[in-house]
């Protein structure tokens, strides 16, 4: 379609702001595009579908920079293919975050002094109903802020009435096929929020400690005895044997012996254990098994009691002992000193430094505990969620990654999805007065007198639905026919083995469902997504994970609110990568705002200069200027969009980046000017040219920047081109042979500008000065840098009759070499000129000695990595280019004042 300009060109520069001011423009433009209906996906089209499910976050939470890098990628995609054409749903929602929604309103009770049992359960449910419809859910607005383009009209939630139906359902499905089962198992026990948690809830730290050497049997050396070493001596109350390893000869003769435990007073055995390693401390390991993983499992082999010797609070209970009821760091200490007085501490280590996992949500030391629980059979899941990797039915972005998810689906552990805890997904299961039990249905009821289970399902077995559960499954929709499977799932690599493990176990579950596969292909198999991109972790400006101890945390929110939300996108996409992690920190989030603002002002520019979009001129009729732009904007929509299908954000960021400043802004856009001022057909044919060039940069930049592209786009179409950028086409290359000639005359021009300017430079000229000079050997016919080009962006002026040069050089370009001479006399004060330059030259010596030491330390070059060598190497070359030019100067210098 073609533009025309309006009759007067400052007009559509003027309708925008004198400067970008992110916050005045993005929050009234996201509640456009929202009420405009942009963000709806309609299942009754016939696009091809493209569709995401947002990672839910918990309703307790706030945006941080993890949300922010997921979310900006998303919306990066999602963006991109709604601008090519497909059909798009990006479904959002938020994770009912079992344990921390309890605890946030457990908390606030006890403020007023109550707990949850003062109120029972159907009560304390409903505050926890209260709480989320009053504060739960702010992430949402932080998400409108960050400019989500989600479809809102499908917001879901993990306790949804239809959410819910398919955790019943798919619990009773696995029930009936025997794969859920109860049984006392070890767990990560939280004494504070008195259930378990799971692995993905507990966070390990480095606390120091003390290492303590125990001496069990006989206080007579003559006598059979072993020494054990522990951190955590209270649990030797519930010891029930004494391990090592069965080749140790120190203590083979032990082997199916016993020893008197110190405390109880029983004898337990002495077991032979190839888990011991016989080069740690003693070779001897005291084995508490319903109070260790590793002691659990040797506790099974070898047919140990189990006693479990702390209630949920974590206290010391029914041992029998002079300890019980007491806190377990409280009775840590007592064991130990009554074990010293008796002579058993055979040495203390203290400090001791060692790794302790602590409840994320509590801050507290998890505990270990064995416990009845509901768990899941994995292995035919696992093996299911293996094979679709395997298979090719899903990729997972980077490849690297592979290996690491097989070896976590090859050997998984069967799942523990119980908690004791209010809020969430009640187990389905109920018991009869006779001892029945019976697994319920969603359309089922138990019959009078039964009683349902307290506990309710981990948090992770519900979100594990998410990619089918939101669109309605397991009733048939149109949404579920429409954009199920999803096409890609979007999140951090350090979650690959928990969330992305159960989604892949549930979707194959259901995957010849036939709600499932009702209308798709049969020969395709149904998997949850079709591609899992995995990007890293954020870590600050120097390389460190962030977090809260360090205080180096950036709250993404106030980048927003300082810098905008588009720089704050493009910080994040232009950093990420698959598989690698990513750091940033106030100097990049700078660099995006600069670019961001660099864009503003050229648009401006191209405006008021009256660029305008519509049919380009025919391309022999254009300025080898003109080609190059073109043809250069036609290699960059193919490497953006070669790197976005690879899900290499970074790279495609990096290429607009480039693009946009070095190449359109500061090249195409002052050689432009050049053109402006000649005729008025090739002003015209420039002001298309620079319209339909900037059109396409504002819409290949609109998926990572989307409000300022929108802003600038409105007012270089003035809606000619459609009403808004979010549904505008995605560029295409033309087609056309990209000029050769062209090119290499440009590359010409710009390598001369960009000499005669460092020329200038080196002269002391400042940048507004102007100058006489003479370029020699502008003559041939094929070269596009003629002597009024290059005058106009180098501040050269045509020399008088008296001309005398006091500088040249030479600048060798394709076919041709060029001499620039100047004339600098009474421009520049020599005697500052020769201190700045002999200051310059001090700098480059001691570089070029200090580089070539260096380099001729043979035993620094024999330890160096080669890539330290090489840049050490590339940094003494600099130096001696920077010596012999600042001394070739100075020359000049010292010949022109007579010296």
């Amino acid at each position: 379609m073609t533009s025309t300009a309006s009759e007067n060109p400052r007009n559509r520069a003027e309708a925008l702001p004198k400067s970008w001011n992110p916050s005045d423009v993005e929050a009234d433009l996201y509640e456009r595009w929202v009420a405009a209906g942009y963000f709806k996906a309609d299942a009754s089209s016939d696009k091809p579908p493209y569709s995401i499910v947002l990672p839910p976050p918990n309703v307790t939470g706030s945006l941080h920079m993890g949300h922010a890098l997921d979310h900006t990628l998303m919306d990066l995609l999602t963006r991109r293919k709604r601008m090519q054409g497909f059909e798009v749903l990006w479904l959002p929602g938020m994770d009912h975050a079992g344990i921390a929604t309890q605890n946030v309103v457990e908390k606030q009770l006890a403020v007023d002094g109550k707990t949850k049992e003062d109120f029972g359960r159907e009560l304390f449910i409903d505050k926890v109903w209260d709480w989320k419809r009053e504060s739960g859910g702010a992430i949402q607005w932080q998400m409108r802020a960050l400019g989500d383009g989600v479809d809102w009209d499908r917001d879901r939630f993990t306790m949804d009435d239809g959410l819910s139906r398919a955790v019943q359902t798919i619990f009773k499905r696995l029930y009936d096929a025997g794969l859920i089962y109860r049984a006392e198992r070890l767990v990560n026990w939280s004494p504070i929020l008195r259930t378990g948690i799971s692995d993905l809830e507990v966070d390990y730290k480095d606390v120091e400690g003390e290492l303590v050497s125990l001496r069990y049997g006989s206080l007579n050396d003559d006598e059979p005895h072993v020494i054990v070493a522990t951190t955590r001596v209270e649990t030797m109350l519930g010891d029930t044997a004494v391990a090592v390893h069965p080749d140790d000869e120190r203590y083979k003769h032990l082997i199916g012996t016993t020893l008197y435990h110190p405390i109880t007073e029983k004898q337990i055995p002495i077991v032979a254990d190839d888990y011991v390693d016989p080069e740690f401390g003693s070779g001897a390991v005291k084995i508490t098994p319903a109070h260790d993983p590793n002691d659990f499992e040797i506790g099974l082999r070898h047919n140990l009691p189990m006693p479990t010797i702390m209630d949920e609070r974590g206290r010391i209970a029914d041992t029998g002992t002079e300890f019980d009821d007491m806190d377990r760091f409280e009775a840590r200490i007592a064991v130990r000193e009554r074990l010293a007085r008796e002579g058993r501490v055979v040495a203390e280590k203290r400090p001791y430094i060692h790794s302790v996992g602590h409840s994320e949500r509590s801050g507290e030391p998890i505990e270990p505990r064995l416990s009845m629980q509901w768990w899941v059979k994995v292995e035919a899941l696992a093996k299911a969620a293996g094979d679709a990797v395997r298979n090719g039915e899903v990729k997972i972005h980077p490849a690297s990654q592979e290996p690491r998810w097989f070896e976590w689906v090859d050997n998984m552990h069967d799942w523990n999805i119980s908690r004791q805890l209010w809020w969430g997904h009640r187990i389905p299961i109920w018991y009869g007065p006779g001892g029945e039990v019976v697994c319920l249905g969603p359309d089922e009821q138990a019959p009078a007198g039964w009683v349902q289970d307290p506990d309710v399902l981990d948090t992770w077995f519900s979100s594990g639905l998410w990619p089918f559960s939101t669109m309605g499954w397991p009733d048939a929709t149109a949404d579920l026919r429409k954009f199920y499977p999803t096409s890609v799932l979007v999140t951090g690599y350090d979650i690959l083995f928990f969330w992305v493990a159960r989604m892949m176990m549930f979707g194959m579950l259901v995957s010849d469902d036939p709600v499932i596969t009702a209308g798709k292909d049969p020969k395709q198999k149904q998997v949850p997504f079709q591609d899992v991109f995995l990007h890293g972790l954020i870590r600050d400006e120097h390389g460190k994970k962030m977090s809260k101890s360090r205080g180096n945390g950036i709250d993404p929110l106030d980048w927003i609110n300082e810098y905008g939300a588009d720089a704050t996108r493009f910080t994040l996409a232009r950093g990420a990568q698959p598989g690698g992690d990513l750091s940033v920190g106030t100097s990049h989030v700078t660099a995006s705002r600069s670019f961001v603002t660099k864009l503003f002002n050229a648009t401006k520019f191209a405006l008021m200069n009256g660029a305008v979009t519509g049919e380009l001129p025919a391309r022999d009729t254009l300025t080898d200027t003109d080609r190059w732009i073109l043809d250069r904007l036609d290699e960059v929509v193919a490497e953006v969009d070669a790197a976005i299908d690879r899900y290499e954000f970074g790279k495609a960021c990096e290429a607009l980046y480039h693009f946009a400043w070095d190449e359109f802004c500061s090249w195409y856009l002052e050689l432009a000017k050049v053109q402006f001022a000649e005729s008025e057909e090739r002003a015209a044919s420039t002001r298309l040219v620079l319209g339909n060039v900037l059109d396409a940069v504002l819409r290949l930049l609109h998926p990572a920047i989307p409000f300022v592209t929108e802003s600038l786009w409105q007012a270089l179409t003035e809606g000619s081109e459609g009403e808004s950028i979010v549904i505008a086409s995605w560029p295409q290359a033309s087609g056309a042979s990209a000029d050769a000639a062209a090119a290499r005359r440009i590359a010409d021009t710009q390598k001369l500008i960009t000499e005669i300017r460092r020329f200038r430079s080196d002269q002391g000229l400042a940048d507004s000065q102007k100058v006489a000079a003479k370029l020699i050997g502008l003559d041939g016919a094929d070269l596009l840098a003629q002597q009024a080009e290059v005058a106009n962006l180098s501040r050269l002026t045509v020399p008088t009759e008296d001309f005398a040069a006091t500088a040249a050089v030479e600048v060798r370009l394709t076919n041709a070499t060029v001499t620039v001479e100047i004339d600098t006399s009474g421009t520049v004060d020599l005697d500052a000129e020769r201190r700045r330059l002999e200051k310059d030259l001090a700098a480059a010596q001691k570089e070029l000695a200090g580089t070539t030491a260096k380099l001729g330390n043979e035993a620094f070059l024999g330890k160096a990595p080669e890539d330290v060598v090489a840049k050490i190497r590339a940094r003494q070359e600099i130096a001696a280019s920077e010596v012999e030019r600042i001394g070739a100067r100075l020359q000049e210098i010292a010949k022109g004042n007579g010296k």
